[in-house]
This record gives structure tokens, C-alpha cells and sequence, in this order.
């Protein structure tokens, strides 16, 4: 584990750079080891702060590689040369050598090395500074924030070293092979966190905004066995024909939870995503974040993942990045109020305000993708033109709506840097209801199902007056009838297009493909359309022509090359990957 050695190495530089005057002076900077652990209270709001310990370059969020990585998205920014992550977006060059592979992989072994010395504080000292109650809910707490962070390494990397605080006590971090364990016995471990967690927390957290409680432990209990219910994650051996009942059942039981807890649908689909109500009952749980003028610091606590994602020309420095791609635009077609499964590619087609069109949409639509001749987030007085993307001729016109607040409402900006107070949502109420739809209908409870995917589709027939009533003469949805859910295969296809249209932008679009073992059909098949694309005459996405994914290899993401030769031998590459 390349875990780097920060404080000695900085002793070091200053032992040989300073006089015999500087040896005695106390270091900055640096807390002592036993005042840290005899505070832990203190060592797991350290763990929860490094929830938002994010950067573009590593952004916890995931948006490179579940959404550039899809066919909701294109990478976006000054070319394919921008940032490390256009191998993301074609596939074909991926390697392990992206620097921003290994800030994520080492980044989030930093948050768990948090959780780990959280964990040894509370062994040592919580009972006799906390109390009994709150040590043991502390302890949940930091089981749930350590599982969060292995969830998204074994979503990207499959096999990762088990970093617990045994082998953190032990100083066995250099010595812990990544095939120790299979990627079951991984997902075996991941869920034991959340169980401790499940077991250990409460309905409600009334100490302290942003904890995680049981409800949140049930959502990603639910994620986990749903993920391990479809399959390995190899398309060879996931899909329809691999299903486990039993995981399934065990997410119907644990978002039963979450249905009968406090949290809910918020009335106005495009409520979710303003920053007034981001702690609302639509949210289980979310990385918190806050304005400078919130709490009076320089910067606030900034999203730092989506700090490249302002639309061009809007914000003092939006740099385009994140951009729907005309594939997820032609998704949201509908035809009588229904999707249209089968021909929604034939024909690219985007709505122009002011120019009517028998196409209609569903409303999600100008929720989530910013277009020309729209307002800009809701708001007329700032309306969105083709002179809004920064580089058209290769990522279009389209921008990301959802990671960004309303224009009106300032910025937090720093030079060539802008900064919003968006929460990134872990669970959502919604994402949890479509989990459990999703098993029901494995399960054959089909009309339960229709009833979850109708309760939203509602809400987003009833989310037109409140912000977009300007997009109300293209819009139309309708409630599923019986009919399409008279057997699982078509019932799946209406919950599969429900989870893009509701979900698309939010990071998950690439893992659900492949959890559904259909991540080559899609995004080959994407690959061709997307090449083609044009926006009044103007064609982009052109550099698909190179994009392949390959089943066998690129279900997971390699590990990286500075992690797998720090220590040459102690971990072995993924498949496929040199």
C-alpha cells in the first residue's frame, strides 16, 4: 500500500535543511499520537471529513468512470487531451497508468486508514470518554464510513488489499496481498461494516447533521446484495441467467427499511438537486458540503469532484465537463406519455424553446440536461446558447444540470477555480426504491414493482409547473399500464429505463450496466450512434470511432501501475490489463 510516509519525510527535509538551533523546536502540523487517540470523538469527525476530502482528479463521487465511462456522457473540456480521463470514455486505451486512478485508489485507502485509527480511539478510549451508548454508536458510525469507502474501491478495482485496524496496529500494510480474499469474500467483509453499523446506529441521528444512521446502512446493505445477486461482475457470469434469489431477497427485507422510515419522494423532481434542499427527505444519506458565506471560511466546503463541471460562459470558470451526451437526450422521447424502447436512436432529435415539434418528452429531461435555447437551471435571465460549450465540435452543446446550483445564487470562486455547495448524494430515496423494484421483479412481484416505478414516474409528471413550466408544451408521461409488466422480461426493460432517466448524471449509469451483464452490448452499440452526432449541422463525438469495450476485461478498472509496483509482487493486475 503506497501509504506515504508524510510527517517523516517532512522531519527528514528539515533535519538536513535547519541548524543544530531548530532540533528542539516542536513540530507543526502534527498531532500527537496518544492526545489523538485519547480524543475520539475527534478521531471519527477526522473520518467523517474525508468524506469531502475530494478533487477532480479524484473525485469520490465516481462521475468518470460510472458516467463518462456510459452512454449517458461525454467527457467534455478543452479536447480528448484534457485531464486523464478520455480512456474512460472509449474504453480502448485504457491502461493502469492514468495518475487519476491511482489519487482515487490512494485517496480513499486514506479515508479508511482514518476510519482504522477512529476505530483504535474508540477501543481504547471510548467507553471511559464517550460512554458506554454513544462509544458503541461512534463505532457504527465509523463501520459505515470504512464500508463506504471499500464499497467504491471493490466497485473499481475488484481485488484490493483488506486494510483493517488489526493490520493497521500491526504495521502489516506493505505485507497485505490483494488476492487474499475472492471478490465475494470482499463483499463478504464490506457488508459485516454495514451490519455492525445496521446493528449498532439508530432510526434517526439527532446529534449531529450529516451522520450516517441505520436507515443509511440498510440503503447500502440493499446496494451490496443487489450487486451480488446479478453475478462475479464479469459479464460471463452475470446477467438473468445468474441470479441469486437469496440476495434478492435480502434486498427487498433491507429497503423495507428504508420505505418505512422518515425519508420519501420530494414532491418536485428538480427540488432534489438545489442546494435549499439538499438535506431533505429525499436524501439517506449525502457527503455534506456548505458555502464560504455558511461558515465564514475562505472557500467553504467546497464539492471539489465537480468543480470542472460548470457549463462554459456561464461561470466565471466553468469548464465544461460532464456533458449529456444526444444518446441520453434521445432516452427521454416519449411517445403517448410511454418510452420509446425500440426507436427512441432512429432519429436524433433535441426539443428548440420557442419551435413546436410532435415530439414530446419526459419531463426529467430539462431537469437534467442543459440545452440551447433553455433557461439555464430554471432561471430565464440567464439562457443557454451554442455559445456555452467550450469545445462543440467535439462534445456538443449539452451541459450537466444536476451537480450545479442556480446561477442567480453566486459562486465560490478562487482564481481559475469554482467551487459549488452541492451535496453528492450517496443514497437518494429514489435510487433505494429502484433497488427494490428492480428485486421485486426478479423476484416475480411484478405489480409491486409497477407501483414504485408509477409513484415516480408521477412525480415527474407532476415536477413541470414548479420550475420548467416554459418546457411544459414538450412534455408528456404517462403511468405504466399492466400490460407492460405481464412478464419479467418486459418489466425489466420499463425498470432498466426508469433507472437511466431518473438516475442519469448521478454516477451510477456504467456500474448498473454492469451489474446487468449488458455493458458491451450497450456501449458498443452506443459507440456507433454516438459518432455520428450533430447538433444544427455541427457533428461531434467523432473520436468514438476509436471506442471498443471489451467483456473479459473492462467490467472493473486496472489496478494501478504505482500501486502494483511499489511493492512488485505484493498485488496482482486484473485481467486482461498488462
Amino acid at each position: 500500500m503506497k501509504l506515504f510516509k508524510i510527517f517523516l519525510l517532512a522531519a527528514a527535509a528539515t533535519a538536513f535543511t535547519s541548524c543544530n538551533d531548530f532540533i528542539d523546536v516542536p513540530p507543526t502540523g502534527v498531532i500527537d499520537g496518544d492526545l489523538a487517540y485519547s480524543e475520539p470523538d475527534k478521531m471519527v469527525n477526522a473520518a467523517y471529513a474525508s468524506l469531502g476530502d475530494c478533487w477532480f482528479s479524484y473525485p469520490f463521487n465516481l462521475w468518470p468512470y460510472g458516467d463518462l465511462s456510459s452512454d449517458d456522457c461525454l467527457k467534455g473540456g478543452g479536447g480528448t487531451t484534457d485531464t486523464g480521463y478520455h480512456p474512460m470514455e472509449i474504453w480502448s486505451t485504457l491502461t493502469s497508468t492514468p495518475g487519476e486512478l491511482d489519487e482515487l485508489w490512494y485517496r480513499l485507502y486514506c479515508n479508511i486508514s482514518r476510519c482504522n485509527r477512529a476505530i483504535v480511539a474508540l477501543q481504547e478510549n471510548g467507553n471511559a470518554v464517550l460512554g458506554e451508548e454513544t462509544a458503541a454508536r461512534r463505532m457504527g458510525e465509523v463501520h459505515f464510513l470504512r464500508g463506504h469507502s471499500y464499497f467504491k474501491l471493490l466497485t473499481m478495482f475488484r481485488q484490493i488489499p483488506w486494510i483493517d485496524e488489526n493490520v493497521f496496529a500491526n504495521n502489516l500494510q506493505e505485507k497485505t496481498r490483494n488476492d487474499e480474499f475472492t471478490y465475494e469474500e470482499l463483499f463478504g467483509k464490506v457488508i459485516h461494516e454495514f451490519e455492525l453499523a445496521y446493528n449498532a446506529l439508530p432510526m434517526e441521528n439527532t446529534d449531529g447533521g450529516g451522520r450516517a444512521n441505520k436507515v443509511a446502512a440498510a440503503a447500502y446493505l440493499a446496494k451490496c446484495h443487489l450487486t451480488l445477486a446479478w453475478g462475479d461482475g464479469y459479464e460471463a457470469t452475470d446477467g438473468v441467467d445468474f441470479i441469486n434469489a437469496d440476495h434478492m431477497k435480502k434486498v427487498v427485507e433491507y429497503t423495507e427499511v428504508v420505505k418505512n422510515s422518515g425519508y420519501g419522494y420530494l414532491e418536485d423532481f428538480g427540488d432534489i438537486f438545489l442546494p435549499e434542499y439538499k438535506n431533505s427527505k429525499e436524501s439517506v444519506f449525502a457527503v455534506q458540503t456548505s458555502q464560504y458565506t455558511e461558515d465564514n471560511t475562505r472557500f467553504g466546503r467546497a464539492n471539489w469532484s465537480n468543480t470542472l463541471n460548470g457549463c462554459w460562459g456561464m461561470w466565471s470558470c466553468g469548464w465544461d465537463f460532464h456533458k449529456p451526451s444526444q444518446n441520453l437526450v434521445n432516452a427521454y422521447k416519449t411517445k403517448d406519455g410511454l418510452p420509446m424502447f425500440d426507436t427512441y436512436a432512429d432519429e436524433d432529435a433535441y426539443p428548440v424553446n420557442g419551435e413546436s415539434s410532435a415530439q414530446k418528452w419526459d419531463p426529467r429531461l430539462f431537469h437534467t440536461v442543459g440545452m440551447p435555447s433553455f433557461p439555464y437551471k430554471y432561471e430565464e435571465e440567464y439562457m443557454m446558447t451554442t455559445d456555452n460549450s467550450r469545445t462543440p465540435n467535439t462534445y456538443g452543446y449539452y451541459t450537466s444540470l444536476k451537480d450545479v446550483p442556480q446561477r442567480s445564487k453566486g459562486e465560490t470562486f478562487e482564481g481559475s477555480w469554482q467551487a459549488f455547495a452541492m451535496n453528492d448524494y450517496v443514497f437518494r430515496f429514489t435510487d433505494v426504491m429502484l433497488m427494490r423494484a428492480e428485486a421485486l421483479i426478479e423476484l416475480g412481484r411484478l405489480d409491486e414493482a409497477r407501483g414504485i416505478i408509477n409513484d415516480i414516474r408521477q412525480r415527474a409528471a407532476n415536477s413541470v409547473q414548479k420550475h420548467i413550466s416554459y418546457a411544459a408544451p414538450y412534455c408528456e408521461i404517462s403511468l405504466y399500464p399492466a400490460s407492460y409488466f405481464a412478464d419479467k422480461g418486459k418489466a425489466r426493460e420499463c425498470l432498466r429505463w426508469e433507472r437511466r432517466l431518473e438516475m442519469a448524471m448521478e454516477s451510477s449509469r456504467y456500474f448498473d450496466l454492469r451489474r446487468w451483464g449488458i455493458a458491451s452490448e450497450v456501449l458498443n452499440r452506443y459507440f456507433e450512434y454516438e459518432k455520428d452526432s450533430s447538433y444544427e449541422g455541427v457533428r461531434y463525438g467523432e473520436y468514438y470511432q476509436d471506442a471498443h469495450y471489451t467483456p473479459g476485461k473492462n467490467e472493473f478498472y486496472p489496478i494501478p501501475y504505482n500501486q502494483l509496483y511499489y511493492i512488485p509482487g505484493l498485488y496482482v493486475q486484473n485481467k486482461g490489463y498488462n
